[in-house]
């Protein structure tokens, strides 16, 4: 909506409808779409919370679901793996030592005197591991002063290496070897500690947070915010440096560790370093420190620093494959470090899944999912969705023809009102509505007065016409009283409308999945459930469900039920919920629905236990026929929708059939609900 030109100056405003493009207001995903594609996942026979979870995973609307953005974290991981060699510090050292090495032997070439011979002989015997020789050499004599300059880098190097691999501001800082830069860090290191133990100690850290940035927050490029954020950033690294030791051989573990230890030779910045370290871990001891990463092959020698930027990397689009997977318990979309992925994928990426978020957050804000224990399950309200969009289907192929003629329009007093009246006619025993019945005198006696006639007449009954002086001239002229004449009275038309218990007994066995027919199975049911809601309100409808064994079945729980591992068809424990469903019910017309792929093969036992047998044995045969009996002596209609083409099954229910008085159906499994939708219409107002 936009304001229109024009406007008055009086701060009143008209609106028009937007045009400037798609609607800034509109949310991201259609939530009744999302949910019918949710549901068509189910009607196929998929779990809810898989399907769900895969709508989640493959976005709709043009819009990148979980799975695209996971792999596009994965490929960043991998080229991130491959970037270089994780223990190119070693070979930085060794290049420099060589260097210096190099340029020290060629001082001494030129040299005469035993001072020269000794230290040549002083060169040959240093160990051949980069950190063996660079604690030999020093103690050596340097007679190059390049070659010195040369080796006094290493340690330089080494230390700005691992200072700055831990703050990521701290290299530039140490680069002009400044022993005032020197002491700045470890001022900086001691009021950090000092802050990480009073946090730790759960103090309140505000101000002593905000006073340490403003002394020392240039050295903090990333400008934490608070004190969390600043551990969370220190924390990151130190598990990165951790974790790029636990990557690297042992030998390279040893002699890198011999080096920083060498390195950090100043007992004061030795110690604050190691605090450090001890408050890190336990601030935060959740981070994986000690998974190794698997180095890929080529790709530059990178420096310590480096490499840690690179394993810190690695460890954040691992969390976020992880995130964005939603493979572990109590996973949810609010998870995901968006933030984080906004940093390695872009402001699209984010914009995706904040789209995703408002998705979830939406379907159980409407109300359509609730979350558990066992994550996001669909309720009650999103069945009844799913249960209408079912019906729409299956009514798109009933003949428009059948339709609404399945009401017993005969009156009687506890009838329904169709909300239509009529005049009433002499023998109507309709109720009198009274409302038009005195509407119509009124404007009966306001057309007389129009014309100055009287609006008097003789009632055809004294027992139908009541006379409330209504015209001028008439001696109760006021005093507010209606004449009312047979003409006047209308009647409340009504219809009956059949009642029915409905029982419809779905097979559930392992072979309906194997078949393809758990789907329109499912659909047939919630259709024909969501009809009696919305239609026949009065109707019992009892789903039941039999396997090894019967089970009653809500909507809900039909829709969430998962095919089991499970072998027999206990048609016999089915037909016994039905007969009690039924005559829980004795006033409504009976009718019993049963769809099935297999005859019977399980029955109950007289000590309750189910039993099967495969083939069928004579004793569930004339299990499941008693139970026919019992429903044909209740007076109930018995029609089976038989699927496939299993020989003894066509024999089983045609002898049903015939011994029931019902109907065989062999629907194609896509019009299985059109058929059992209108089986059920027809056999509840009384048709046989």
């Amino acid at each position: 909506m936009t304001p229109r030109d024009g406007d008055d100056v009086h701060g009143r405003y008209r609106y028009s409808p937007w045009t400037g493009g798609a609607d800034p207001l509109a949310p991201p995903f259609d939530v009744r779409s999302a949910l019918d594609e949710v549901g068509r996942d189910v009607m196929a026979g998929g779990s809810l919370r898989e399907s769900l979870r895969e709508l989640l995973r493959r976005g709709m609307d043009g819009r990148r679901g979980l799975d695209d953005l996971a792999e596009r974290v994965r490929r960043l991981r991998e080229a991130a793996r491959r970037r270089g060699d994780l223990g190119g510090t070693l070979d930085q050292v060794r290049a420099m030592l060589d260097q210096a090495l190099a340029m020290e032997r060629d001082q001494l070439a030129g040299e005469e005197g035993d001072d020269a011979r000794l230290a040549e002989m002083d060169l040959a015997t240093i160990p051949d591991d980069v950190a063996g020789a660079v604690r030999a050499l020093g103690s050596h004599e340097w007679h190059s002063a390049e070659a010195k300059a040369t080796y006094d880098e290493i340690a330089q190097m080494l230390q700005r290496e691992i200072v700055g691999a831990q703050f990521e501001g701290m290299k530039q800082a140490l680069s002009g070897n400044d022993p005032e830069a020197m002491q700045r860090v470890k001022d900086m290191l001691a009021d950090l500690n000092d802050l990480l133990a009073a946090h730790a100690r759960d103090e309140d850290t505000t101000d002593r947070f905000r006073d340490f940035m403003d002394k020392h927050g240039d050295l903090f490029p990333e400008q934490p915010e608070t004190v969390d954020e600043l551990i969370d950033a220190l924390a990151r690294r130190q598990a990165a440096a951790e974790r790029l030791m636990a990557s690297l051989s042992p030998e390279q573990r040893e002699q890198l560790a011999q080096l920083m230890a060498d390195a950090l030779g100043d007992p004061d910045l030795a110690s604050q370093m190691s605090q450090l370290a001890d408050n890190l871990r336990a601030l935060r001891p959740g981070l994986d420190r000690r998974g190794p990463v698997q180095q890929g092959r080529g790709g530059e020698s990178l420096g310590w620093g480096e490499a840690v930027d690179a394993v810190a990397e690695l460890a954040d689009l691992e969390q976020l494959q992880e995130q964005l997977g939603q493979g572990y318990f109590g996973a949810t979309l609010d998870d995901v470090d968006v933030e984080r992925l906004e940093q390695y994928l872009g402001a699209d990426a984010a914009t995706d899944m904040e789209a995703l978020r408002q998705l979830e957050r939406e379907l159980e804000r409407q109300g359509f999912v609730t979350r558990g224990d066992d994550g996001l399950r669909l309720t009650p309200r999103a069945i009844r969705r799913l249960g209408e969009t079912a019906l729409r289907r299956v009514f798109q192929q009933v003949d428009a023809a059948g339709r609404g003629d399945h009401d017993d329009r005969a009156a009687g007093q506890a009838d329904e009102p169709t909300g239509l009246t009529r005049q009433w006619e002499f023998g109507d025993e309709l109720p009198l509505d009274t409302v038009r019945t005195v509407s119509n005198a009124l404007q009966r006696n306001a057309r007389a007065r129009g014309t100055g006639h009287s609006t008097r007449s003789e009632p055809v009954s004294t027992t139908s016409s009541a006379h409330f002086p209504t015209a001028a001239g008439d001696p109760a002229y006021g005093t507010g009283a209606v004449e009312l004449l047979v003409e006047d009275f209308e009647v409340a038309e009504t219809e009956r409308r059949a009642r029915a218990a409905v029982a419809l007994c779905v097979d559930m066995s392992f072979s309906m999945m194997q078949e393809g027919r758990w789907g329109p199975m499912k659909q047939t049911a919630l259709a024909l459930s969501h009809l009696v809601q919305t239609r026949y309100r009065h109707d019992a409808l009892q789903i039941i469900g039999f396997n090894l064994a019967a089970r009653r079945l809500t909507p809900v729980e039909l829709a969430e039920a998962e095919p089991e591992w499970v072998q027999g068809t206990n048609l016999q424990h089915a037909l016994m919920l039905a007969s009690r469903h039924l005559r829980r019910h004795p006033d409504a017309e009976p009718v019993v629905l049963v769809v099935t792929d297999g005859e019977p093969t399980a029955h109950i036992e007289t000590d309750g236990r189910p039993t099967f047998h495969w083939p069928a044995t004579q004793a569930t045969l004339r299990a499941t026929v008693a139970q026919v009996d019992e429903l044909r002596r209740s007076g109930a209609q018995l029609n089976v929708f038989m699927l496939g083409d299993d020989p003894g099954l066509a024999r089983f229910v045609d002898a049903v059939a015939r011994r029931a008085g019902g109907r065989v159906f062999t629907p194609d499994i896509g019009r299985l609900g059109e058929y059992v939708v209108a089986d059920y219409l027809r056999a509840r107002r009384g048709g046989r």
